[in-house]
């Protein structure tokens, strides 16, 4: 039986009148996004049609999901909200504490003794608000989510940007920071601007080498890394019903990339064959039901322009295998034409290490379509020219391809098999072969690949591609590698040619597992005490941040203008520094280390207006808060891409930072710094960020005035005298204007509790 059945079953219990509802009110056939939106709102059936990309909407998600890293945050947070239990099941995952070095069992004890503080604060947090815990290796988060709790048609919030992975079993499930989370878990709205919608038209069917992951490989080559920003992607047409149901997971967990809100298929028979081979053939019963509401309607996809705000068409038919980067996921490059693209970059062409598995291509299908090309590799005597790693997806995952030989296959090929965690991909990898300035490729099946993500290393050059992809051109030890065509020359000297891929959707005896890692709440945790040592560098209980003394901000000066993509890696670094995530001001000490400077094109190396002199940014920003001087933080497109992580957000709360103008932020970034109490605006004129000098100082003259939809006015001071006053635009509505006011959300929060 499915976890939360009951749950499921009020969901679809009301589903077919809410979406009747939305439809009369709408005047028009609903996509998929649409009708799980609507099906989800707080104040229950459709009143008001919604406009997209304007109307601020309240939903009412049906569960949560944490992993350890942003999880430490949230609860600390929820501890303050004042709840005895969360309102909404909610699970917390050990998956980003591990670091990937020696292999699996050397690896997860070393874990379970460096973070056991962590880990065991975790455990008891969540037994004491009823919260699932899932153990270190247990798995991933996004696959232990889509083995267990995922359903058609629900509608998920998780503090981890990839939770958009579920919508491979149907699910619109988006990324949120942790304060979106603890107005969940406390029972309050989940507030979202109505999201545009894409459609992607399938045509076709994948074959060969083709893979799922290439179909979000092209898709992010169109769209780019923002190009899906506010938008729920809809799949649809002959294509996605072809496919798998963890290979829709793929395609899902990778829309991040492309900025989506979040991206979702309907439910087919695919997803029927994952419930039920999952052991929830009580929830597949159910889907089937209320099918024809787990679906956009006909209508819809027969007129696609009609219904969607962009439409996107892909024959898997005609679609090639792809590799994207290096340094952005969006870069994306036909195997075929990798070799002469290579050359012309100056890429490495020698490639050092082939990465398998992630949240995004670490299921049974993807180990046995991987598998397949290293057996070839064996059985036709060919030895890997690159060190293998690879990383299953859940525990469930590696015990059931340990039995069916597949693990054995990869060590075969002197693979090492890391813990199921996310290791490489999130940068948990103590490289064995660590490179200095030496420039280095490594191919992987990740999702992200910017600069320094996997090994912390800006030299080497990360290409994604499909598990089976990555698994080939590890053999080759080559880029410009190209299985359709290429031969290799094997230990005898002869030339040979890998065959196609050959995959196993679900493994044909069932899954099996002896633990699953699984650790349930006590009904009743009043009793539980959760300790935090007072001199802990792991954790740190929170201290509210300052309300707004609501006077104009003036005399704040420049702390950095970043130039180029800045992510939320640029801002607050994963890697070594994950180990603080539960201490607030010892992961401060890593803020805005990675952006780069626009005076200098250095990192980590600001002017300070106080000295004159160059430092840190961290350590210039304190001296700032020190003095009680303010600081404005300029910003690039897309200011903040990436990860969900609210550290980004609370770090530069943290230290004084009280303004952050870009020309564009990515959705999640925008609001973590919405929900922490900062001020997010973007320039009205993007050429404006042209007009910012290193010794600046800035004058908000009209906020006493603050408001929605009222543009702010800023005197820019440079160091001659002279002034340019420029517009800023923001997007605040009145209720988040409430949280600037009172400090941040969760300050306002605790103010309506104790009232």
């Amino acid at each position: 039986m499915a976890y939360d059945i009951d749950m499921i079953k009020k969901v679809y219990g009301h589903m077919a009148d809410r979406v009747t509802k939305a439809r009369d009110v709408v005047g028009k056939p609903l996509t998929l996004a649409e009708k799980i939106l609507y099906s989800h709102l707080w104040d229950g059936e459709a009143t008001t049609a919604y406009e997209r990309a304007k109307d601020y909407v309240e939903f009412s998600p049906d569960r949560i999901a944490c992993q350890d890293a942003t999880a430490q945050m949230a609860l600390l947070q929820f501890m303050q909200a004042g709840k005895k239990k969360v309102a909404v099941p909610t699970t917390v995952h050990c998956d980003h504490l591990i670091q990937a070095k020696m292999g699996a069992a050397i690896d997860l004890q070393s874990a379970n003794k460096s973070s056991s503080e962590v880990f065991d604060f975790l455990e008891s947090v969540s037994n004491k608000y009823g919260i699932g815990f899932w153990k270190p290796g247990a798995g991933i988060i996004h696959q232990v989510v889509l083995e267990n709790y995922a359903f058609p048609g629900g509608m998920m919030i998780g503090t981890d940007s990839h939770t958009v992975n579920a919508g491979g079993l149907g699910m619109v499930a988006i990324g949120v920071g942790g304060a979106d989370a603890v107005d969940v878990m406390a029972g309050m709205p989940w507030e979202l601007k109505f999201p545009k919608l894409i459609g992607v038209k399938l045509t076709g069917k994948l074959s060969g080498w083709t893979a799922p992951k290439d179909v979000i490989l092209k898709v992010a080559g169109i769209l780019t890394v923002k190009g899906g920003t506010g938008a729920i992607i809809e799949y649809f047409g002959e294509g996605a019903r072809s496919m798998s149901c963890t290979g829709k997971g793929t395609i899902c967990n990778m829309g991040a990339e492309v900025g989506a809100t979040t991206s979702t298929f309907g439910y087919d028979e695919s997803m029927e064959r994952y419930l039920k081979a999952t052991n929830r053939a009580d929830v597949a019963e159910a889907a089937n039901a209320v099918k024809e509401h787990l679906t956009g309607d006909d209508e819809v996809y027969a007129n696609p322009e009609q219904y969607f705000d962009e439409v996107i068409e892909i024959n898997l038919s005609e679609l090639k295998p792809h590799l994207n980067g290096p340094f952005t996921p969006d870069l994306a490059t036909p195997i075929s034409e990798m070799g002469v693209k290579a050359k012309e970059n100056d890429w490495p062409i020698n490639v050092d290490w082939g990465l398998i598995g992630s949240c995004t291509n670490s299921s049974y299908e993807d180990l046995t379509r991987a598998a397949s090309i290293a057996q070839q590799a064996v059985d036709k005597k060919i030895k890997a020219k690159s060190d293998f790693g690879i990383n299953p997806g859940s525990e469930q995952i590696r015990f059931t391809a340990e039995r069916d030989g597949l693990l054995q296959i990869f060590e075969d090929l002197d693979a090492t098999v890391f813990t199921n965690a996310c290791g490489p991909c999130i940068g948990q990898w103590d490289r064995s072969d660590r490179k200095g300035e030496e420039k280095n490729t490594i191919v992987h099946s990740f999702n992200r690949n910017f600069s320094k993500r996997a090994d912390g290393n800006p030299n080497t050059h990360a290409f994604v591609g499909s598990p089976e992809m990555v698994a080939a051109i590890a053999i080759s030890g080559r880029l410009d590698f190209d299985p359709t065509r290429d031969k290799l020359i094997n230990e005898d000297g002869e030339e040979v040619m890998l065959d196609e891929p050959k995959g196993i959707e679900l493994p044909t005896k069932g899954f099996a597992v002896e633990d699953a890692g699984y650790v349930a709440p006590k009904e009743d945790g009043s009793s539980v005490e959760v300790k935090v040592a007072e001199d802990s560098e792991r954790l740190q209980l929170l201290t509210p941040f300052e309300p707004w003394d609501g006077e104009n901000l003036t005399g704040a000066k420049l702390l950095i203008k970043a130039w180029g993509k800045c992510t939320t890696d640029h801002i607050s670094m994963a890697g070594p520094w994950l180990r603080y995530r539960g201490h607030l001001d010892n992961i401060s000490n890593n803020c805005l280390i990675g952006a780069i400077n626009a005076y200098n094109k250095k990192t980590n190396f600001v002017k300070s207006q106080i000295t004159g002199e160059y430092d840190g940014v961290p350590a210039v920003q304190r001296e700032y808060k020190k003095e009680g001087i303010p600081t404005v933080v300029v910003g690039d497109h897309n200011y903040g891409e990436g990860s969900s992580r609210e550290h980004a957000a609370m770090e530069p709360r943290h230290l004084g930072v009280k303004v952050v103008l870009v020309k564009s932020f990515a959705r999640i970034h925008e609001t973590n710094l919405k929900k922490q109490g900062m001020l997010g605006l973007t320039f009205k004129n993007e050429e404006d960020y042209d007009l910012i000098q290193e010794d600046d100082t800035f004058n908000f003259i009209d906020l006493e005035e603050f408001a929605p939809d009222k543009d702010l006015t800023i005197e820019i001071v440079h160091a001659d005298g002279s002034k340019d006053t420029i517009k800023a635009e923001h997007t605040y509505n009145q209720p988040q204007i409430e949280w600037y006011k009172h400090g941040s959300a969760l300050n306002l929060i605790k103010k309506e509790n104790v009232a």
